[in-house]
């Protein structure tokens, strides 16, 4: 399986230099699971695209610091590139700004989080499990970091999961599979974001999160549900 990484994280900070990127974290979680799967990475949000992403067998949209509602003109390319590939059911996860650009370019809605900021160690209530999902229990956790959410689903959507007043994540068919949350970060990394984040978040939620990472989020499991959505998709394709 060969998987592009659609990198749309901008955080060009010294903190971010300290820390492996997007593409590395994402090749980590799928090769943990599935360690002879092969990752491409294109930083679209400096307008890198694939040439063709027919090439591949999937594609990952990762998360940004950046609002999927910016109009910047990489995000609009990002969203024409997302309506190619659902048309022709091209299998496709998204991971907070990429479940986000999901929504928006096939007719939903992204407004700001009613609760806030959600930071830390989040919960999800799964409310359809798809088959993929088998190993995933009824709450799980993932690391997550965002004020915005997905308000209205697009049409033909079918929500996932809950985590407070938030979508945290949808399908469409077998080729689309999001959550508003980031399954690549790792314990060490969200405690360090948290700390990064202390004067954003303010000092109540950055208590909360701090408290939250006393346990680890499902990463593992999380891991699994992705590989075994690309593996459904391939066969799918194939049967099509």
């Amino acid at each position: 399986m060969h998987l592009a990484i659609l990198m749309t994280n901008t955080d060009e900070s010294e903190f971010a230099q300290r820390h492996p990127k997007d593409g590395t974290k994402f090749t980590d979680l799928i090769q943990s699971v599935r360690p002879d799967w092969r990752c491409t990475s294109f930083a679209v949000k400096d307008g890198v695209f694939p040439d063709d992403i027919g090439e591949f067998d999937g594609a990952m949209i990762t998360g940004s610091p950046a609002s999927v509602r910016s109009g910047a003109a990489w995000v609009d390319q990002l969203l024409r590139l997302i309506v190619q590939m659902n048309a022709h059911r091209f299998p496709v996860f998204g991971a907070c700004f990429g479940h986000q650009a999901i929504a928006l370019a096939l007719g939903g809605a992204i407004d700001h989080n009613p609760d806030g900021w959600a930071h830390g160690r989040v919960i999800n209530t799964l409310v359809q499990r798809p088959d993929w999902a088998a190993k995933l229990p009824e709450e799980f956790a993932l690391y997550g970091s965002h004020c915005e959410c997905v308000s209205a689903l697009p049409d033909g959507a079918t929500a996932i999961a809950t985590s407070g007043a938030c979508n945290a994540g949808f399908m469409i068919g077998q080729h689309v599979f999001t959550t508003q949350h980031h399954p690549e970060m790792t314990p060490d990394f969200i405690a360090a974001l948290t700390d990064e984040m202390e004067t954003v978040l303010g000092p109540d939620i950055h208590a909360q999160a701090v408290a939250s990472l006393s346990h680890t989020a499902d990463q593992a499991a999380f891991a699994e549900s992705i590989a075994r959505f690309f593996e459904q998709g391939a066969i799918s394709a194939n049967k099509g």
